[in-house]
């Protein structure tokens, strides 16, 4: 590890240790904890906002977590249209006394009232969730986008008036969501694979005589995923120029978005895009983290 990185690292766990001297509700701890576990970048991130709105970030990101992993838990669409359900009637107002035993329900719930955040934007995202249980590609690249603004943007968008309040733009929020999504779904895509899930639009599909699902590693598969990667970092270049617009503490909310280029790059130099890549070393997302460089 190079001495940058050692610095970057000491100075990554001081900051968290100034975090932990304010101690959540366990609603907000068990929300943490399992952020840390399921989705370590959106935590490590998280450590670089404000001790007093982290609790609520991780409430929000622990929420996406639960909704994230439906898809992958059940065996029948039907099942998982029952447990978004769950989500639906919670955010809807019912049943409130059965919610508040869920730990992410309950400090969910609280965060929406105590930031003043409004609840059509995580409905929205529950709707385009149901998309997810289907395994069928996008038609086409904008509604690929359009669901990206409806997930990862809807949460950039919320995470933005965690910290900000009534300050907050939001200008960020669709290039960001464009391009943190599909790198996370380009990571995904072995495992989508494997579960006969498909990532490419329908028309970029078709542009390379590619099946729905492609299992193969064939030059068609390799030029459609650039052409994706080239998207994200065009949503990338957006995302930049929306953050010199965005205030502090705003801007904050963004600050995971110095990672994409990491995993693009890695992507970039991939022999077999079906073989899952190796996890980058946390030092190295800590140090881009801590640079916050888009």
């Amino acid at each position: 590890m190079t001495s940058g990185a050692r610095a970057a690292k000491r100075s990554f766990h001081a900051n968290y240790r100034g975090a932990a001297m304010t101690s959540p509700p366990d609603s907000y701890a068990l929300c943490e904890a399992a952020l840390r576990e399921g989705d370590r970048d959106r935590w490590l991130a998280s450590m670089f906002a404000p001790a007093d709105r982290r609790p609520h970030l991780h409430a929000l990101y622990a929420f996406n977590l639960e909704v994230a992993r439906v898809a992958s838990q059940v065996t029948q669409p039907l099942l998982g249209e029952m447990r978004l359900q769950f989500w639906t009637d919670l955010l809807n107002g019912e049943p409130q006394g059965e919610a508040r035993s869920n730990p992410v329900a309950d400090a969910l719930l609280t965060t929406l009232d105590a930031c003043g955040l409004q609840r059509e934007p995580l409905l929205e995202l529950l709707e385009a969730r149901l998309f997810d249980l289907y395994g069928e590609p996008h038609p086409d690249v904008e509604a690929f986008d359009h669901y990206c603004d409806l997930t990862a943007g809807t949460l950039f968008r919320l995470a933005g008036q965690i910290l900000a309040g009534a300050e907050a733009s939001g200008v960020a929020a669709e290039p960001a969501g464009r391009a943190y999504a599909l790198t996370g779904l380009l990571r995904a895509l072995p495992w989508l694979a494997a579960e006969n899930k498909s990532l490419i639009p329908a028309d970029l599909a078709a542009t390379y005589g590619l099946g729905l699902v492609t299992r193969e590693n064939t030059p068609g598969l390799r030029a459609a995923l650039a052409d994706l990667r080239a998207h994200a970092r065009a949503d990338l270049d957006r995302t930049v120029a929306a953050l010199e617009q965005t205030p502090q503490p705003e801007a904050s909310a963004y600050r995971v978005m110095a990672l994409p280029k990491l995993y693009l790059a890695q992507m970039d130099e991939a022999a077999d895009p079906l073989s899952p890549l190796p996890e980058i070393a946390q030092w190295r997302r800590q140090w881009a983290l801590l640079r916050g460089k888009v």
